[in-house]
């Protein structure tokens, strides 16, 4: 059967890469050039409604920035050229949708843990540059390491900051993002960029054995957006979203439409800028 290239298929392949990939995008609302970092499937998290399929091993092998190049190159061509469109998969991408949104540092991990990272992202910004492609670098990224140097310097390389934060408390973040990492580091990593620049917040609403985050939980979690703000954070807008593809464990399951939209309301009346993506 014949690729589709939709919201639903997320596979991280392209030819015969082994870095350089294209989605279809339903929060960017297009075809998003994806760069994985994380090729040896290692995260800091373990979300249960992670879809990387961690039962196939990764490569351990060492990230090549040259070869990561070179793969960007040979596709951003093709978008500056205008024939991206007409070979497969992307000839089956639908009308509305056939538009580059970005380069997205977004792999089979959290993209800022390989040493890598930085070089990697000035690569990708002069090869976009070169060109003198219009759409923008983001970086989709838990935050957890915010505070290390190397990192820090590299996100000014990006236009924007997509940053998960799915959860209001301790124990439901460490059952949603299936992490022992200090929550409190997270929240500070996050206040201490917003000063600096605005941020995107990404949240991941989901039913747990068919249950969904209480009402108690959802407001903490408008509390802590307005605990970046009060401490002098920007929030450019916040991103509600739901389970579109199967997770990889079998007791998430996707909220219903309504119960989304009421979420990012609930976010919206409390003075952010506000949107639910099913």
């Amino acid at each position: 059967m014949s690729r589709v290239l939709d919201f639903k298929d997320h596979r991280r392949s392209l030819d015969t890469n082994r870095y350089v990939y294209a989605v279809v995008s339903r929060r960017a609302r297009g075809l998003s050039i994806g760069v994985n970092l994380n090729t040896d499937k290692v995260c800091n998290f373990d979300c249960p409604y992670c879809q990387v399929d961690r039962s196939v091993p990764g490569s351990g092998a060492p990230i090549e920035v040259g070869v990561l190049r070179e793969e960007l190159d040979a596709l951003l061509d093709q978008v500056a050229a205008g024939t991206l469109w007409s070979r497969p998969p992307f000839d089956t991408t639908a009308p509305e949708l056939r538009r580059v949104a970005d380069i997205a540092f977004s792999g089979d991990g959290e993209p800022t843990t390989p040493p890598e990272f930085p070089e990697a992202a000035r690569e990708a910004r002069a090869a976009r540059d070169a060109r003198g492609l219009g759409f923008p670098m983001r970086l989709i990224t838990n935050a957890t390491m915010f505070d290390r140097p190397r990192v820090r310097q590299a996100l000014g390389l990006f236009d924007e900051l997509w940053c998960k934060l799915d959860a209001g408390t301790e124990s439901y973040f460490q059952l949603v993002d299936g992490t022992r990492f200090p929550f409190a580091r997270v929240l500070a990593n996050l206040t201490a960029v917003a000063r600096e620049r605005p941020i995107v917040i990404q949240a991941m609403c989901l039913a747990w054995r068919g249950e969904g985050p209480t009402d108690e939980e959802i407001e903490a979690w408008i509390a802590r957006l307005r605990g970046i703000r009060e401490a002098g954070g920007a929030i450019d807008h916040v991103q509600v979203y739901g389970v579109a593809r199967r997770p990889s464990d079998p007791r998430v399951s996707a909220l219903p439409a309504e119960r989304l939209e009421a979420i990012a309301g609930l976010a919206r009346s409390a003075g952010f800028r506000a949107e639910a993506f099913v």
